[in-house]
Parts: structure tokens; sequence; C-alpha cells
């Protein structure tokens, strides 16, 4: 497969710095701009995956009419937590 290139991106200098200097041992500017721009990809892949089963959730909720509070649901979180700890 051919690999394409992104546009250019211009920035003001502090954040060129600022971004240099967390670059890891043997990282380059480049690698480190690929390697946000998969994390931010795969970040909203996620994001938009969870809001689509909130609005499955949501749908179902008001065929059953089944709705749990807000308390409830964080109980029974803390609990699953105090287990796995």
């Amino acid at each position: 497969m051919k690999t394409a290139t992104i546009p250019a991106l211009r920035v003001e200098p502090k954040l060129r710095e600022a971004a240099q200097s967390v670059l890891a041992s043997g990282e380059t500017l480049s690698s480190f701009v690929e390697e946000s721009l998969r994390n931010n990809i795969e970040r909203r892949l996620h994001n938009q995956a969870f809001i689509a089963r909130g609005l499955v959730s949501r749908e179902e909720a008001k065929i059953s009419q089944e709705y749990y509070s807000a308390e409830s649901v964080l109980a029974e979180l803390g609990e699953m937590l105090k287990q796995a700890q």
C-alpha cells in the first residue's frame, strides 16, 4: 500500500518546542505527530461507539420503561471496584 502525507502543520514556536521537549529517546517529531494522530483517531472512534451504545440503551429504556438512578449505578460500580481490588 502506498503511503500518503498529512498536510503541513503550522504551529507557534512554543508549541513545537514543547513537543520536542517531551520526545522519547530516539523519537522524532514526525513519529510523535503520527502517534498523536493515531491515538486521537482511536479516542474519537471509542467516543463515537460509546455515544452509539448510550443512544441504543436510551431507546431500550424507553421501550422497557426500566430506569436506574445514578446513585444506584454508582453504588454498584463501587462494589465492583471493591471486589476487583
